[in-house]
């Protein structure tokens, strides 16, 4: 047995420590730092004793200090991290009903219990806005644990104190860039309709997929309240199947949205308070785009629920018209949509250009909803081929959403012109060209034109004329004016930056005056007076105009996208003098009931204003109020019937008593 190098102790050694049992302890007090601006501050319930202020010793701190947290909740957002990072599960978020509910917020702050936190900082390393910090204070005293279960403030326990720990470029835990997206280069597809962003790939998606931090405060910005984590977090896991099955649980439409969608889920994105938002719509794209067709149909199959015996039918097929239509279908409702183009769609088939919309993605949407038993009737226009009181008679409830299609006039001197010409007279034309059934030569676009407008719309036009123009004499002239500025135009960024790469000229923040016409009777330009203000003091549209600050641009083509204005010659007027409307727009309930014509609804273009996604969304609300009214109707037939034959049964057995008599109301 090897002899152990340390001598076996004592058993009374311990007994040597009592020694220290009877001595008076030395205790050496801390000194806090306080000044006389502070000297009356103490925490509640302290054990601690007020200091001596004039001889009080400093005391000092590194400047990376993890101490007691603060959160500024003007930059907060509620958006989680901190507590789904946080490794000892020392943060709770709880909800605060006297902050303002925002769309991209929650209205929830985090707790902090300080018996749990190890004060790692992981929270400030991961907080989206920065709100969250720790500050140079490390002293709290209190006899109550329940006291260290604390909500930071922008102060610590009411006083402004230094920073302590702050994130830097290494330690900052979240990827602010965004994964580029690769797009056609601006000289090449300035002369084609070849759809300009090419897709992400599987390991691009994945990476920006890993961005998300799954806080959620996209979806309160989403018109339909699309499970937009839960589709990322899918993507990231690579399971396509699950990534379909929560896109279409909201939004049967995805493959136009992720193209098109005005993604103002982005604009809430947590991460793009300081960095770039997460791809939302190229991702939702990514999903469609990828799925193979056998995951595709299996997982997108939507069951019918029981057959409901109701017809409704549907005006428009565009994005409200086919949205009420699917959720419909899927009600169990047997649903009609009448279509008077040839081709199902509305503004998505024949106003976008295919450099932003393929044919593709808006056929494989529609064959999804046709493939549930929706019909829909093409070249049928309700007015003419079949009649408003037809649908009235024939189906439980009709729903409108026609849309936006007639151009609006502008009442200026030579606009009456054959070479002035409005945005959907023109872009129709387009696609059509795009998919074989005009020639080139039968569309006629000027050598040199102006586009009227600052939304998408005259984006789409003049962008579709530069490439009509490289196409028909190799080089184009295209010149955009508009009332806006350029820092304020109402069309999205990746318009203005894509056609200025293009080579569109920008003659921003003037107004249209006069078409200038020359003595032969051709427009040679467009004269333009600056805009010193768009509304007046009560938000209403009355542009002003300075005009001694006057140009003339020339084009030999003017195109108008100032907006469009709805067609309603296939509402009888008997039937519009029951209808109100507000600025073109018919006013119904939330729900799109219009009120005194219960069997009619209304979504879209007609009810909100042009918006794509804003459009699902009204016939998604529209098919809840039909469901609804439907339910109740039939419910009050069927206690109607009951009665009915609870009045004739007693009648037969009692034939001597009226129905008062026998208890029968």
């Amino acid at each position: 047995m090897m002899k152990s190098k340390y001598p076996k102790p004592s058993i009374f050694k311990p007994l040597r420590l009592w020694k220290y049992l009877f001595k008076k302890p030395v205790t050496h007090p801390f000194e806090r730092i306080f000044t006389k601006k502070n000297a009356n501050y103490l925490n509640r319930n302290s054990i601690t004793k007020p200091i001596d202020v004039e001889n009080s010793a400093p005391r000092t701190a590194p400047d990376n200090i993890r101490g007691f947290h603060t959160n500024d909740w003007e930059e907060c957002i509620g958006c989680s991290t901190c507590e789904e990072i946080c490794p000892t599960e020392a943060i709770t978020m709880v909800e605060r009903l006297d902050i303002p509910e925002k769309a991209g917020e929650h209205q929830q702050r985090p707790v902090i219990d300080y018996g749990r936190c190890c004060f790692c900082a992981l929270c400030v390393d991961t907080c989206t806005t920065g709100s969250l910090k720790m500050s140079k204070e490390y002293i709290y005293a209190h006899t109550d644990p329940n006291e260290f279960l604390l909500m930071p403030e922008k102060t610590w326990q009411g006083q402004e104190v230094e920073d302590g720990w702050v994130k830097d470029d290494v330690s900052d835990l979240l990827d602010l860039e965004r994964v580029h997206m690769e797009h056609e280069d601006a000289e090449d597809r300035k002369s084609n309709f070849i759809e300009i962003v090419r897709g992400y790939s599987k390991e691009y998606a994945k990476q920006e997929a890993a961005r998300c931090v799954e806080c959620g405060v996209c979806e309160s910005s989403c018109p339909v309240q699309m499970h937009i984590p839960a589709y990322i977090k899918s993507i990231w896991e690579d399971d396509i199947e699950g990534a379909l099955r929560q896109v279409y649980e909201t939004n049967p439409l995805p493959g136009v949205c992720g193209r098109v969608c005005t993604h103002n889920c982005e604009t809430a994105c947590a991460i793009a308070v300081r960095g770039e938002a997460i791809a939302i719509r190229w991702l939702k794209r990514y999903i469609i785009d990828s799925a193979p067709n056998d995951i595709y149909h299996k997982a997108i199959h939507e069951p019918v629920s029981e057959v409901v015996d109701g017809k409704v039918a549907v005006v428009g097929s565009g994005p409200a018209g086919l949205g009420a239509a699917y959720y419909l279908r899927v009600m169990g409702y047997e649903v009609d949509v009448f279509e008077e183009m040839p081709q199902t769609g509305g503004v998505m088939r024949y106003g976008i250009p295919a450099y932003r919309l393929p044919d593709t993605a808006i056929d494989k949407d529609i064959d999804f909803i046709e493939n549930l038993g929706v019909t829909i009737h093409t070249n049928t226009r309700v007015g003419k081929d079949v009649t408003m009181d037809d649908l009235e008679t024939k189906y439980d409830a009709v729903f409108l959403g026609t849309g936006f299609f007639k151009p609006r006039d502008l009442n200026i001197p030579g606009s009456n012109h054959k070479n002035v010409v409005g945005a959907m007279e023109f872009l129709p034309q387009v696609r059509e060209y795009e998919r074989g059934n005009l020639k080139l030569e039968d569309i006629h676009v000027e050598r040199s034109v102006v586009v009227i407008g600052g939304g998408d719309v005259a984006f789409d036009v003049a962008r579709s004329a530069t490439r009509l123009q490289m196409l028909k004499y190799g080089e184009s002239h295209v010149k955009l004016t508009s009332l806006e500025n350029e820092d304020s135009l109402p069309a999205s960024d990746d318009e203005y930056i894509e056609g200025n790469e293009e080579g569109i000229e920008f003659f921003c923040g003037n107004g249209p005056q006069e078409v200038v016409i020359n003595k032969k009777g051709n427009v040679e330009g467009l004269r333009l007076w600056k805009c010193l203000c768009i509304f007046d003091d009560e938000g209403h549209f009355n542009p002003e105009f300075d005009n001694e600050c006057e140009q003339i641009i020339e084009g030999e083509q003017i195109f108008i996208a100032i907006g469009q204005a709805p067609d309603y010659e296939y509402i009888p007027q008997g039937l519009q003098d029951k209808l109100e409307f507000t600025r073109g727009k018919i006013k119904a309930n939330e729900l799109g009931q219009v009120e005194g014509v219960p069997w009619l609804f209304v979504g879209g273009d007609i009810f909100r204003g042009p918006d794509l996604i804003s459009g699902v969304a009204d016939g998604h609300r529209a098919a809840q109020g039909i469901d609804e009214m439907l339910y109740n109707k039939s419910k009050k037939q069927k206690v109607s019937s009951t009665l009915a034959h609870m009045r004739q049964a007693a009648k037969e057995s009692t034939p001597g008593l009226t129905p008062k008599q026998r208890g029968i109301k």
